[in-house]
């Protein structure tokens, strides 16, 4: 598998991944909004580099969106509704 088919896997998994934990997510005080807001934003830049097909952008963008997510939870201002 070359680097290219790689980035569209592994972006297209943590895509979905992200999708799915933004929806089990809340945010607890404004921090948390300002955290869940900035990874909803990237989620949403994914398809936009997806089209251009840049494929590094598209997975940078995901993980910064996935890293919002965690920090958010990490520090106590995004909470996990599924728990």
């Amino acid at each position: 598998m070359n680097t290219e088919q790689q980035l569209k896997t592994e972006t297209a998994k943590w895509e979905d991944k992200l999708s799915d934990r933004i929806q089990d997510v809340t945010a607890v005080d404004e921090d948390g909004e300002d955290l869940l807001e900035n990874a909803k934003a990237y989620l949403q830049d994914v398809p936009h580099f997806r089209e251009q097909d840049d494929w590094v952008r598209a997975f940078e963008a995901v993980i910064w969106g996935w890293s919002w997510l965690e920090i958010g939870e990490r520090l106590g201002v995004i909470r996990d509704d599924t728990a």
